[in-house]
């Protein structure tokens, strides 16, 4: 079995033909789906099933799907989180990735969505029980494998499954310089990397998270991409 085969998906849009639409494509790709069309829908399925990843319009009838996000994570700190949004000006990415594992603009490519989706599940549901590994560090810096926590200078640092992902990443390449193109393709597990913001979206979230903690340890290589100081 796949990282996502048997994965359960809820899935949060108002317009039917869009719901319904990505509802079969994913039940197709052997998801359980869960369909609701407003937030209070998709609290009361939420609170009766627990979801491995939940794909969210961000406008919706009753509310808004980033608040709707952050409510379900709140609940269920280990959900994959996806938002599918008509917006694509920055402010509106950066606030939906600020807690959100990944979005997708409307108008959308459905294989899209259905390899984003098994994207995040694979950096977020591991095929099997892993068993214990010793930490990976850098510096100050200690990962832990198994639990998938981090820690700096004996702090814990509370990181969304994707920002772990990247440093992870980042640790394992030591201080080599990773080229953007790489980071989407082993990170985001995009086949076909094209122009995006996201890399240096979750760049920017680990530096907030790990400098205050001590010097900074990400450095950027402009036109290229990044690595460990």
């Amino acid at each position: 079995m796949t990282a996502h085969e048997g994965a359960t998906v809820l899935v949060v849009e108002d317009e039917p033909s869009i719901a319904d639409v990505l509802t079969i494509a994913l039940r197709y790709h052997r998801f359980e789906v869960m369909a609701a069309g407003c937030v209070r829908e998709a609290l009361a399925l939420a609170e009766r099933t627990r979801p491995d990843a939940a794909l969210l319009d961000v406008m919706l009838p009753d509310g808004d799907g980033r608040a709707l996000g952050r409510e379900l994570r709140l609940r269920q700190p280990d959900l994959a989180v996806v938002f599918l949004t008509a917006r694509d000006a920055p402010a509106e990415i950066v606030g939906a990735l600020g807690f959100g594992d990944d979005y997708i603009t409307k108008p959308f490519n459905i294989d899209e969505v259905v390899a984003r989706i098994t994207a995040v599940l694979r950096r977020t549901r591991p095929d099997d029980v892993l068993p214990q590994r010793p930490p990976l560090r850098h510096g100050d810096l200690e990962l832990d494998e198994t639990t998938y926590r981090v820690h700096r200078a004996g702090t814990t640092v509370e990181l969304t499954p994707t920002e772990y992902a990247l440093l992870r990443f980042l640790v394992r390449n030591g201080g080599r310089i990773v080229p953007k193109e790489q980071l989407l393709r082993h990170v985001w597990q995009y086949e076909h990397p094209a122009e995006s913001t996201v890399v240096e979206t979750y760049i920017s979230y680990l530096r907030r998270k790990l400098e205050p903690l001590g010097p900074p340890v990400i450095q950027t290589r402009r036109g290229v991409g990044y690595g460990l100081i």
